[in-house]
């Protein structure tokens, strides 16, 4: 039974997706978390309930680190199209 190296390319380029977006993802979703938990504890603290106090601090931060880390992030994506690009010869000849 051969090997079949086009399916081991296409799941490395699968794993490499997946931990590409783990990575861009995730830092953005812990800073809204904290922003937003933080404005819970004042909100609780002061008795102010108002819904739209909470979106525009995560929204600042949010776009923050978008601002700060978009050059990285489009390097990670870059990088990821050229390896699916360099492996797709191998994944076609699988197919």
């Amino acid at each position: 039974m051969p090997h079949d190296w086009g399916m081991d390319a296409l799941a490395a380029i699968i794993r490499e997706a997946l931990v590409t977006t783990a990575t861009l993802c995730l830092p953005v979703l812990v800073v809204a978390t904290a922003i937003g938990t933080a404005v819970a504890v004042v909100q609780a603290a002061t008795q102010v309930q108002e819904q739209t106090l909470t979106l525009l601090p995560k929204m600042l931060a949010v776009g923050a680190m978008v601002a700060l880390f978009g050059t990285f992030a489009m390097q990670l994506c870059a990088q990821l199209f050229t390896e699916a690009i360099r492996a797709l010869p191998a994944i076609v000849r699988a197919a």
